[in-house]
Formats: structure tokens, C-alpha cells, sequence
């Protein structure tokens, strides 16, 4: 039986005035800075990409890379970018407490080279949830999603993240507010359920429920979370996938734009998933990020794009050396980018020489140095294996 529609609920927000701190830019970085306080006229919902989802005409939740706690930070994206124009990326999970009551500029500001980049909120109160929302659209980001996927304690104490699959007209309230707040598109990332609520009818109501407050992208954790009794690398892991479940949802909701995520470590099998099956676009985590060259291949296997970003790894430490240095200059700690950057040489000769030199302790200003000579030594590598394969052929 069709779930009863929802009443309209509008959310009163508080002054706008406040969005707009005086942000100080950051030495040797383009930040994205409020704009004016006048908030513009804003165009209500915004429809589903309307063409066909393929490499010509691609969904712009065709690839995304997952927001990760601790991982997804502005340096990283803006290492993912140098590796793939196409990719949809995503912040680490932002609280709507730390946005409202902290600072903005630390949790917001990132570099322009970044976009398409979406802001991840953690939060539940519509009207708190509504002014993080317009902050995160005023620094510039591209999209605003909901997280209702993550299983951690903390989060749940702060009735966020996985919880929210219990209280779908809570969500839903939330996206209204956010909606009526910004222009940009407002999603969600969901899980297929939690603890005992995880059939496919309340999946499907929790969907609906919050489609009809205006979402229109689900990026969909194909796996239920327990919230009791599993960690949350458990409920990476234990829970079985059930990617059925995910593409059933497209018979079910055939106009919203759907995203899996869960499982997936190639981008053959993204390529497969979305060339078979009924979705709009896929989203990877941790493959992606603890070996990034993968997302080297993004823009031409799933966007057809015959200019790939980079061909070769050795392009993309040059563009490193040259953010670094002006890390350097500005005096601001290498570590912040190259824990991003260990995996890239991964399965490649040279890869633990790269590893361990940048895992050695870097002095202040030497970042530039400690990626030159990890390059060296990987190329040195390299040339004896070039050597070693030919000797071998002859």
C-alpha cells in the first residue's frame, strides 16, 4: 500500500546575517570565501540529470569518491583532482555544531581547483541542519549531502549519520529546510537499513519519505549497519552486500538518480555495474584512496574523455612538488598532503622506497626536498627493473 503523502513542514531558519564571518584567505591557497549577506532569489527543486546515463552523456554522480573520515581532506581532493577532472568529490563528514558554533573557514574553505566537490553534514535539527547547509553553499561547494549511512557511537549520540534510518520524517523535515535554504542539489547517503529495520519496505519508505522533501539523489551503502555490537570497519565488512536490493530501487523510484556504494575496488567493475545494471553512478572509498592512480583511468573508461587528466605518475609529483613548495613557503606542514599520497606507486617497482622516504620525519620548509628525493629513488628503481626485464628478453 503507497505511503500517505507528507504535510509541508516549513522550517524557520535564523538570520542569514550570520553565515557570513569575515574569513581571512589562507597563504598560498585559493579559497572559496562567503559570499554577500543578501541571500538571492532561490530556484526551487532541480530535476534529475535529464539525459541518457553513459560515457556520453554522463550522470554528474556518475563516479564519486567517498567522504572518509580523517582521509578526504582539502589537500586530498585536490591531489584526486590533479588525477581525474571527471570524479565527484566528497568532504569528510562536517558536523553542523562545528559549522555553526566553530570555525568556519577551517571546517569550509578549500581550493577552487577542487569542483566539483560536494559538503557531507552530520547533523538532525532542521533549522541548524538548513544554516550549515547555506554557510557550505555560500563558501562554494557544489552539493550538500546528508549522511544517514554512518554506524559510529559518536555519531549516534549525536542522533546522526546510520540512526536517521529510523526516523525518516525526520530526515526528510531536514532536507526541506535545506531545500527551501540553498540552490544547490541536497542528497542523501543512506544505508539498505539498521539493526531490525532493514526490509524493503522500509527502505522503500524512508526513500519515498524523503524524496518527497525534495531529494533527488540516494547514494545507497548496499549493506545494512548494525548499530549495536559491530565497529564501524565492522560494518564496512561484516554485513553482506546486497546490491539487488539497490537495483530494485530503480523500478520503485524510476526518476531519482541512484549512486551505489559498497564493495566495489575497480574501475572494471564500475564500468560493468553501470554498463548492466539499472543505476546512475557509483561511489568508491577506500580503494580509491589507498591506491589513487585508479582514479588515473576514471576520465576516460566512465566519462569517455580521450584526454585523460594525466598519463603518467611522474606528471602528477610534478604538480605535487609545486603545491608542496608552496606549502613550504607558507610554512605549512608537507605531512597535510603527502599521507594523501603514499599509495600512488602502489603495485609499481620503487613502492615501499616511496613510502618509507615520505614516511620519515620531514623537517618544516624541506617538504619539496623529501618528495624530490622519494622520486629519485622510485625512478632509480624503476630504471634497474627497465634493466632486469631486458636482460631477461635478450
Amino acid at each position: 500500500m503507497a505511503a500517505p503523502q507528507r504535510a509541508a513542514h516549513p522550517v524557520k531558519l535564523a538570520g542569514f546575517a550570520e553565515l557570513n564571518p569575515k574569513v581571512p584567505i589562507a597563504v598560498a591557497r585559493t579559497i572559496r570565501t562567503p559570499a554577500p549577506a543578501t541571500p538571492p532569489p532561490r530556484p526551487k527543486p532541480y530535476a534529475r540529470h535529464p539525459v541518457p546515463n553513459s560515457e556520453n552523456y554522463p550522470s554528474p554522480w556518475r563516479f564519486c569518491v567517498a567522504p572518509m573520515l580523517d582521509w578526504t581532506t582539502s589537500e586530498c581532493r585536490a591531489f584526486h583532482r590533479m588525477l581525474s577532472r571527471h570524479a565527484r568529490l566528497y568532504t569528510e563528514m562536517v558536523t553542523t555544531g562545528a559549522i555553526l558554533h566553530g570555525d568556519r573557514d577551517r571546517h569550509l574553505a578549500f581550493q577552487s581547483v577542487e569542483q566539483p566537490v560536494a559538503l557531507q553534514l552530520g547533523g538532525s535539527d532542521p533549522a541548524a541542519l538548513a544554516i550549515a547547509a547555506r554557510a557550505g553553499e555560500d563558501y562554494g561547494y557544489d552539493e550538500i549531502n546528508l549522511n544517514c549511512g554512518c554506524p559510529s557511537d559518536r555519531v549516534q549520540n549525536g542522533r546522526f549519520g546510520a540512526c536517521l534510518m529510523a526516523e525518516p520524517d525526520r530526515v526528510a523535515d531536514g532536507v526541506a529546510a535545506m531545500r527551501e535554504a540553498v540552490s544547490i542539489p541536497v542528497t542523501v547517503k543512506c544505508r539498505l537499513g539498521i539493526d531490525e529495520l532493514d526490509s524493503d519496505e522500509h527502505l522503500h519508505r524512508f526513500i519515498r519519505t524523503v524524496a518527497e522533501a525534495g531529494c533527488r539523489v540516494f547514494i545507497v551503502h548496499a549493506r545494512k549497519a548494525w548499530l549495536q555490537g559491530l565497529s564501524p570497519k565492522q560494518n564496512r565488512e561484516v554485513p553482506p552486500l546486497q546490491y539487488a536490493r539497490v537495483f530494485a530501487l530503480r523500478a520503485a523510484f524510476p526518476d531519482l538518480t541512484l549512486v551505489l556504494n559498497g564493495g566495489l575496488n575497480t574501475l572494471d567493475e564500475a564500468a560493468a555495474l553501470l554498463r548492466d545494471e539499472p543505476i546512475d553512478g557509483v561511489m568508491l572509498g577506500r580503494s580509491a584512496y589507498q591506491d589513487p592512480w585508479l582514479l588515473a583511468g576514471v576520465d576516460q573508461t566512465l566519462f569517455g574523455d580521450l584526454t585523460p587528466a594525466v598519463t603518467q605518475r611522474a606528471e602528477v609529483v610534478e604538480q605535487l612538488l609545486a603545491r608542496i613548495a608552496e606549502m613550504d613557503r607558507a610554512d605549512i606542514p608537507a605531512r597535510h598532503l603527502i599521507r594523501h599520497i603514499l599509495g600512488l606507486y602502489n603495485g609499481q617497482p620503487g613502492a615501499k622506497l616511496w613510502r618509507r622516504r615520505l614516511s620519515q620525519p620531514i623537517s618544516p620548509g624541506h617538504g619539496r626536498a623529501a618528495l624530490a628525493d622519494a622520486l629519485a629513488q622510485v625512478t632509480h628503481a624503476q630504471a634497474i627493473n627497465d634493466e632486469r626485464i631486458q636482460s631477461l628478453s635478450a
